[in-house]
């Protein structure tokens, strides 16, 4: 089996490719892998280095939006992983060009290269934030979209494209829908590893208004794992969120974070809102559970506290990214 993993560099996108080569995922042993990446600042070769002499892993360095390039790669493949895509809220909000140019544009090039070269699956990576905001309950894939950023307006443009692929093309595509991950290799401008670091450090966090913004928190591990099981048993033209079940305000998770990292609400920063902030995001994970006998394993106590330790033995990891982007 062949596999080309878009934004294969990234962070969610790097472990599925290092779990995959891992023989980590029942469908997927042996599978060779052929990852895309543009390497712009979120994309690290050196996710990828404890994999980099796999002989079942090939690296390219292009765009998702190069057509020529898609076409030269795709003959052949027995499925897609696309996990490329421009995800910052915040850079979204300061511009949001690049965000409809990849995240729409270039889905709709990878469509239409496996529409040309006959690719019999795509998996398209989605987001929770397609839905909007929700103030109780759970999210159901059948939720209307109501994206409130850019970044989230381009995903969900991205994903009626996937749905109209399949609907028209009859393209074997499916769609998940996660909530916020967590985990290591996670770019440090994200809360998670943003607060880590810099508490690890000494320096302060900047909390967006009240705090009071609720999110549910998935380990990478658990994402990626029911990605590889939408991949390998999920049906044709169905959407699957997938979610970790740990519901927390961004104070209560700053509160865990501070605990973790010995430091005190000093260290705290509130800040204006951002703009168009939404209050609560919640996915319901039935349909995952039911079908392919998804759920989430890591227990967020355990997995934060891990990632914490992460940060603290990877610091020449993250210090040259802090630095190049002027982080924190």
């Amino acid at each position: 089996m062949k596999i080309l993993v878009t934004g294969g560099a990234g962070f969610i996108g790097s472990n599925f490719v290092r779990r995959v080569l891992e023989d980590t995922y029942e469908g997927l042993e042996g599978a060779d892998l052929v990852v895309l990446d543009a390497l712009t600042y979120s994309g690290n070769l050196e996710n990828l280095a404890p994999v980099a002499g796999s002989p079942r892993y090939t690296f390219v360095h292009g765009d998702i939006r190069d057509s020529a390039l898609l076409d030269e790669l795709f003959p052949g493949l027995d499925g897609v992983v696309h996990f490329a895509a421009e995800s910052h809220v915040d850079r979204s909000v300061r511009d949001a060009s690049i965000f409809v140019d990849t995240n729409v544009g270039g889905t709709q090039r990878l469509l239409d290269a496996a529409v040309r070269a006959g690719v019999p699956r795509f998996v398209h990576v989605s987001t929770d934030e397609v839905y909007g905001s929700i103030s109780e309950g759970s999210w159901r894939e059948d939720h209307i979209l109501e994206p409130n950023s850019p970044y989230s307006a381009s995903k969900a443009g991205s994903d009626l494209l996937a749905r109209a692929y399949h609907r028209t093309h009859g393209l074997d595509v499916s769609i998940t829908r996660c909530s916020n991950n967590y985990g290591p290799y996670h770019f440090p401008e994200k809360v998670i590893p943003l607060f880590v670091t810099n508490l690890i450090d000494g320096e302060h966090v900047p909390l967006y208004g009240d705090g009071a913004n609720i999110r549910d928190w998935l380990h990478v591990d658990d994402h990626t794992r029911g990605i590889a099981a939408v991949f390998t048993r999920g049906r044709a033209g169905e959407i699957y969120n997938i979610g970790g079940g740990t519901e927390l305000s961004n104070r209560e998770l700053t509160e865990m974070l501070l605990a973790a990292t010995g430091r005190d609400w000093s260290y705290v920063d509130h800040v204006e809102d951002r703009k168009g902030h939404d209050l609560r995001y919640s996915v319901d994970i039935s349909k995952v559970e039911a079908e392919l006998g998804y759920r989430p394993l890591v227990p967020f106590e355990q997995g934060l506290a891990d990632v914490v330790q992460w940060y603290r033995d990877h610091r020449s990891w993250w210090e040259p990214l802090k630095a190049r982007a002027a982080l924190g």
